[in-house]
């Protein structure tokens, strides 16, 4: 199956001036590698403000003038440079944002999902199928001339949604898109995620929700502390044997469902020199403490994990 999105060794820092004229690069993501193929959703779970939403930008071609990009990226095949990335985005690569602040205030929001148009024939097509696509969501013809501070919170997720599918994208980013929802909102938003995969689109869901990557996602993307430490497949959620890398393991221990498991330490906020799992791993090594692991794969699971290194069956 063909891959829609790459992402190889991506890394991400930001230069900031401290006390003064004092120059510190706070490094965000750490050697970021991960793909989306054809017709598949892939989630990068990981905590609030760990910078999952960086790589949505990253992608788009909309981050600050300060921060500091090595790395590849590639769509379809093709390297993602600043020019391809401002042609492609907002047609064949969409972002669902999580905040609807994104919304203008000011407008209606069913001219927000038209868009500028060229003439008045072009604005009358494109109405027709913004007309279509707010029924296929449940949104009705009252709500095009609706604010976006007239709408619910599950109202205005929907016409995020409609918004980013107006131009029948290859590639759609939701980023964070349930937080604040009731739980009817956050199951419709699930429905609606996985009718785009259906509908032969890919999907890159960001999120912090244990939850909703498992019903959501084909695959998910372990992001720890910058880095991501395991991807491996839904259906090996079900099993905790499945799952290799100790956090990922940590993670589903601490669901309700398996007793709130808690696990001692925090994530490190700076660079550190080793593992940034180190400080709270139960099978940490001499090794571990001064040496960052690669991403490698075994059995068909990505890994950043020494015990997984070549030569070691990981026990």
């Amino acid at each position: 199956m063909a891959k829609v999105l790459e992402v190889n060794k991506l890394s991400i820092s930001f230069t900031q001036y401290v006390q003064g004229l004092n120059r510190h690069d706070l490094k965000v993501i750490s050697d970021l590698s991960l793909d989306v193929d054809e017709r598949e959703i892939v989630a990068i779970l990981g905590s609030s403000g760990s910078g999952k939403s960086l790589l949505a930008h990253s992608i788009l071609g909309i981050l600050p003038y300060n921060a500091q990009v090595t790395g590849e990226l590639k769509f379809q095949g093709n390297v993602l440079t600043q020019d391809l990335k401002e042609k492609l985005r907002g047609k064949e690569i969409c972002l669902i944002p999580q905040s609807v602040n994104f919304l203008d205030p000011l407008m209606k929001v069913s001219e927000q999902a038209i868009g500028e148009c060229q003439n008045d024939r072009e604005h009358d097509e494109r109405k027709v199928k913004q007309r279509e696509i707010f029924d296929k969501y449940g949104l009705d013809e009252s709500v095009d001339d609706l604010y976006p501070f007239e709408l619910s919170g599950g109202m205005a997720r929907k016409v995020l949604l409609s918004t980013a599918l107006m131009n029948n994208p290859v590639l759609l980013i939701a980023d964070e898109p349930t937080p604040g929802l009731d739980s009817q909102s956050v199951k419709e938003t699930i429905e609606d995620i996985k009718n785009l995969k259906d509908n032969g689109q890919s999907v890159l869901l960001i999120t912090h929700e244990i939850d909703v990557a498992l019903k959501t996602a084909d695959r998910i993307a372990i992001f720890y502390s910058g880095y991501v430490i395991e991807i491996n497949t839904v259906e090996n959620f079900k099993n905790q044997q499945n799952l290799l890398h100790p956090y990922t393991q940590a993670l589903i221990e601490a669901l309700p469902k398996n007793g709130f498991k808690f696990t001692e330490g925090v994530q490190p906020l700076e660079v550190v020199s080793g593992c940034p799992y180190y400080e709270n791993c139960p099978i940490r090594t001499d090794k571990c403490e001064t040496s960052i692991p690669e991403l490698v794969e075994h059995d068909g699971i990505m890994i950043r994990c020494f015990s997984y290194e070549e030569g070691n069956d990981g026990t």
